[in-house]
C-alpha cells in the first residue's frame, strides 16, 4: 500500500489530539441522509469504532426519522412537524418506537459489532435510561412564543448516566435510540438531537458532534456562501427567532446549547454524508463544521 504525503500530514496532525483525547467521551448524534445508504452508515460507523479504538469512549445516540416516516406512511398516516418535531399520537408513538428500537438499532449495534467494535443497543426505557415528560413546541410567531401540544413526544428530565458508565468503563460502545419513559410508564418519542444534548450534558462530555446533512450552520440558510464556523449562543438564538435557523436544524442547535450548558466542552454540528467528518472534525486542526460555543 502507497501512503501519499497529504496522508502522512492528516496523521501527523492527528498526533497531539489523539493523546489530548484519550480517555474522553464524545457523544455522537447520528441521523439524517447519513443513514439511507449502506456505503455511507458504514462509513460514518468506521470512525466512531475508529475513535474507540484511539482511546475514546464514543457514545451514539440515533435518530430515525426517515424509517419513521416510512413505517407511518405503511401505516396510513401522514407526518407532520411543528417547531421541527413530529406531532405523535398513541398509535404513532408505537410504530415510532418498532423503528427506533426494532429496526434502526439493532441494525447498527450489529453493523458496528462487524466492524470491530463492541456495541450494545439501548433504549430509554433500560435502566430507565432516559426519565421524560410531556414536550410543548414552542412556536415563535411574529416575535412571540405559542405552545403547542404535539403528543407522545418527550422532554428528558433525568438521564441515567450509570447504565451509559458501566458500558463505557467495560470497554463498549453505547448506541440509544431516543424513546424516553414517563412517569407512569408511558412511551415518548424524544427528538434524537435534544435526547444526544441532554446525555452529552449529563457525561460531562469532552464533545458532542450533530450529523447533519449540510455543512453547519448559515447565517442565511439558502446562501452557503454565509456559512459560520463559530456561533455563539446569543448568536443562535437571534437567528432561530429570526427565522434563519428553522425547521429540523432548530432541535441541533438547541442540543449544543443545552449540551455546553450541562458541562459538555464542545459541541459541532457537521455534514454526516462528508467522508470522514468525524474523524477531521475530532482530529485535525480546522475541522469541517459549526463549534457552537457559549461566548467567543
Amino acid at each position: 500500500m502507497i501512503v501519499n504525503d497529504s496522508e502522512i500530514k492528516v496523521l501527523l496532525e492527528a498526533l497531539p489530539y489523539l493523546g489530548a483525547f484519550k480517555g474522553s467521551t464524545v457523544v455522537v448524534k447520528y441521523g439524517g441522509n447519513a443513514m439511507l445508504s449502506d456505503e455511507l452508515k458504514d462509513a460514518v460507523l468506521q470512525d466512531i469504532v475508529f475513535l474507540q479504538h484511539a482511546g475514546m469512549r464514543p457514545v451514539v445516540v440515533h435518530g430515525g426519522g426517515p424509517a419513521i416516516t416510512k413505517m407511518l406512511k405503511q401505516a396510513g398516516i401522514k407526518s407532520e412537524f411543528i417547531g421541527g418535531l413530529r406531532v405523535t399520537d398513541a398509535e404513532s408513538v408505537k410504530l415510532a418506537e418498532m423503528a427506533l428500537v426494532g429496526e434502526i438499532n439493532t441494525d447498527l449495534v450489529t453493523r458496528m459489532n462487524q466492524i470491530g467494535g463492541k456495541a450494545v443497543g439501548l433504549n430509554g426505557k433500560d435502566a430507565k435510561l432516559i426519565q421524560a415528560r410531556k414536550h410543548l413546541a414552542d412556536v415563535y410567531e411574529n416575535g412571540e412564543v405559542n405552545l403547542v401540544d404535539i403528543g407522545f413526544v418527550g422532554k428528558v428530565e433525568k438521564i441515567n448516566t450509570e447504565i451509559i458508565n458501566l458500558l463505557l468503563d467495560n470497554g463498549y460502545i453505547p448506541v440509544i435510540a431516543p424513546t424516553g419513559i414517563g412517569a407512569d410508564g408511558e412511551t415518548y418519542n424524544i427528538n434524537a438531537d435534544s435526547a444526544a444534548g441532554e446525555i452529552a450534558g449529563a457525561l460531562k462530555a469532552e464533545k458532542l458532534l450533530m450529523l447533519t446533512d449540510v455543512k453547519g450552520i448559515y447565517s442565511d440558510y439558502k446562501d452557503e456562501s454565509t456559512f459560520i464556523s463559530t456561533l455563539t449562543f446569543d448568536k443562535a438564538q437571534e437567528l432561530i427567532i429570526r427565522g434563519s435557523i428553522d425547521g429540523g436544524m432548530i432541535p441541533k442547535v438547541r442540543a449544543c446549547i443545552t449540551a455546553l450548558g450541562a458541562g459538555c466542552k464542545k459541541a459541532h454540528i457537521i455534514d454526516g454524508r462528508a467522508a470522514h467528518s468525524i474523524i477531521l472534525e475530532v482530529l485535525s486542526h480546522e475541522g469541517v463544521g459549526t463549534e457552537v460555543v457559549k461566548n467567543v
